[in-house]
């Protein structure tokens, strides 16, 4: 795969919302989980408008909880990948479900510098286009969150943001879905 591609593709695209559980978010600040919350849900929602392929992980629900109400019913249809490995690749299922014909990965989830950070170098190691949504991820401490974000970046993933990958996958300021994502970013 070209790593010429900069932007986020529609047609080649893939979210992978890894990890938002019930109890991991009471380790969190309040202030970070209110962006993160917003955040990730206008990802599932655009790319439920755009058709693009959503995955979503849960690191051992049976201690952790699920994935936090406010994002599952954004996405009643999908039903989580259990894990128990950091690398969401390290799943069998998630490689199942892993849309081969995309090469662009969206990651958006928590913890930025364990689960967040083993995926993408996973990723890139095995041949993938990595985009790290910097305002979608999370860790308990900034510093974590920070040393990930650099280390990503080091290893060749796209650090970018909700609005440019949401505008990205649109292209153009037209059409029904526009008008829905445009309300959402206000």
């Amino acid at each position: 795969m070209s790593m010429t591609l900069l932007k986020a593709q529609i047609n080649t695209s893939q979210l992978a919302l890894i990890d938002v559980q019930e109890k991991l978010v009471t380790a969190m600040s309040a202030e970070a989980m209110i962006s993160l919350n917003k955040n990730c849900g206008i990802l599932l929602q655009a790319a439920a408008l755009l058709n693009v392929p959503v995955l979503v992980t849960e690191q051992y629900p049976k201690g952790l909880g699920h994935t936090i109400t406010s994002l599952s019913s954004l996405i009643p249809s999908i039903k989580p990948i259990e894990k128990t490995t950091f690398s969401c690749l390290s799943a069998p299922k998630f490689n199942r479900q892993l849309t081969h014909d995309h090469p662009q990965i969206i990651l958006a989830g928590m913890e930025a510098h364990i689960c967040i950070l083993q995926t993408a170098c996973d990723l890139i190691q095995m041949g993938k286009q990595v985009f790290i949504v910097e305002d979608a991820v999370i860790s308990r401490h900034p510093a974590n969150k920070a040393n990930a974000v650099a280390r990503m970046r080091d290893a060749g993933c796209i650090i970018t943001n909700t609005e440019s990958i949401v505008f990205e996958w649109l292209g153009k300021a037209e059409g029904d879905a526009f008008k829905v994502i445009a309300k959402l970013i206000r």
